[in-house]
């Protein structure tokens, strides 16, 4: 993760849009893309017949499921450190007996950067140029971890009742691991001729921290340069539809120092919660004043506008009785890709350096309260001040083309399927993404899974949303032809 300690003045700025951007970092020509005429060849007809093979993908995410005990993951050297293998054993069963070394088209690489936590990379060739790609990256083989005692099912298992399947990873993401598996297997036995190759890849290491183990390993290692004259598309969202807009993640931890004394002679102490409480909120102030609600925001059709807030309080230890001397106020800010990381932190860490700098204009809570005291006997008087210290948690948002063939293409196969096609935008924050962005790919998100059970307890995804899944990609690859 990226941190910046810079505290030059730099104005906010709203930036173009994603996808403008985009197009000044990389001279890749996209190929254009048409729908499908009324005459269909042979194998787009196939396409818009296909039909999931429900035994084969409720068998494979059963499978998946079992594994997930050993797929929990909250970083390196924590608790929980997955074995994504275990995952990939599971796939490649599947996957054998349609192997190019076993007479199949597919061709297959197994890659690892750390022992036991690979990820899987499936190729299905077609006939066309290097140019002729589309790809589907970013479904994840390690989960968030789960707690069997909030569960009504056992997380750890695939629990099948109705058309809900439930188990940790349905929605998130074994259950689109299941679906590419499955979709990719179907191809390799139909066979439909295609002149666009297709690739998908299994990623490690996408819930918590593991440089270098992921997409990140793979694209640094140029094992992806194959997909950037195509689509991405980043098979990690929720309700089967686009998500063309995430929000940047960057927590923050701003600390009061005060002074302690006795809260019966409360005009001796400085009371730290009460700075943390005050700089805080003038800090909210110049945040919102300064990062706005704007158009673009619109047009990508996100839920809320960029925001900071106060999420973790904590203080010294001592008894009610005490004016504490330091306090820390945690929390996160969710910004929209139309501003800029380095200018909102900037701007962040200016506002701090004002504060500290007049510490007595901040507002004070009654008559007694104060942010300078004299000392006993004169001396130099004990000020009060704040320190702001970024975390290690930082994720960019991303707002995608929305001149992508993929995507006119991608709601026009979601139309056919669901009826219609609602892109949306939230301030969520999808890891990776912005930085495959960054080196030229042209990145477009969806998934199929429940929003509303992500990261929860009772986490599930339906049967008959996995089945209209598997019809919007197939779709979606017999219009690149």
């Amino acid at each position: 993760h990226l941190c910046c300690s810079r505290v030059a003045l730099t104005p906010a700025r709203v930036t173009g849009s994603t996808s403008v951007r985009h197009e000044r970092r990389t001279r890749t020509t996209r190929r254009r893309v048409s729908t499908p005429k009324a005459s269909m060849t042979d194998s787009q007809t196939v396409l818009h017949g296909f039909e999931l093979d429900e035994e084969r993908f409720v068998g494979l995410l059963r499978n998946l499921i079992g594994e997930v005990e050993h797929l929990q993951n909250t970083g390196v050297g924590s608790a929980y450190v997955p074995q994504e293998d275990l995952a990939i054993k599971h796939c490649l069963e599947v996957l054998a007996p349609h192997r190019k070394e076993n007479g199949g088209p597919l061709e297959i690489e197994h890659v690892t950067y750390t022992e036991g936590r690979g990820n899987l990379i499936i190729k299905y060739p077609g006939t066309g140029t290097a140019e002729d790609v589309l790809s589907f990256v970013g479904s994840h083989l390690d989960v968030v971890p789960a707690n069997p005692d909030a569960w009504d099912v056992d997380p750890f298992s695939l629990t099948v009742d109705g058309d809900k399947l439930f188990g940790r990873g349905t929605t998130d993401c074994l259950g689109h691991v299941a679906l590419l598996t499955t979709l990719f297997s179907q191809l390799a036995e139909l066979k439909p001729a295609l002149k666009t190759s297709l690739t998908c890849v299994f990623i490690a290491s996408e819930e918590a921290s593991g440089p270098g183990i992921g997409v990140d390993g793979l694209v640094a290692e140029g094992r992806l340069t194959h997909c950037k004259p195509g689509p991405v598309v980043w098979v990690d969202c929720a309700d089967s539809q686009p998500c063309i807009g995430t929000a940047g993640a960057i927590t923050w931890h701003l600390t009061a120092n005060g002074h302690r004394f006795h809260s019966g002679l409360p005009h001796k102490g400085i009371n730290a919660i009460e700075l943390a409480m005050e700089a805080t909120s003038r800090i909210q102030e110049k945040f919102y004043a300064s990062f706005p609600p704007c158009e673009k925001e619109a047009e990508y059709k996100f839920i809320t506008s960029s925001t900071m807030k106060p999420t973790q309080v904590k203080c010294a230890p001592g008894g009610l009785n005490q004016i504490p001397p330091d306090a820390t106020v945690s929390g996160d800010i969710r910004l929209t890709p139309f501003y800029d990381v380095d200018a909102l932190k900037a701007c962040i860490e200016a506002e701090v350096a004002a504060i500290n700098a007049d510490i007595e204009a901040l507002p004070t809570r009654g008559p007694c309260s104060k942010y300078v005291i004299q000392p006993p006997g004169g001396g130099d008087p004990i000020v009060g001040n704040i320190k702001l210290v970024w975390g290690d948690h930082l994720l960019t948002g991303i707002a995608c083309d929305l001149t992508s063939p993929a995507f006119r293409l991608m709601c026009d196969a979601i139309e056919e399927v669901k009826g219609k096609a609602e892109p949306y935008s939230l301030t969520g924050s999808l890891p990776l993404v912005h930085e495959m962005q960054a080196e030229g790919f042209d990145i477009q998100l969806i998934g199929f899974g429940s929003m509303a059970v992500y990261h929860a307890d009772n986490e599930y995804c339906s049967l008959s949303d996995m089945k209209d899944a598997a019809k919007i990609l197939s779709r979606l690859i017999a219009k690149f032809g």
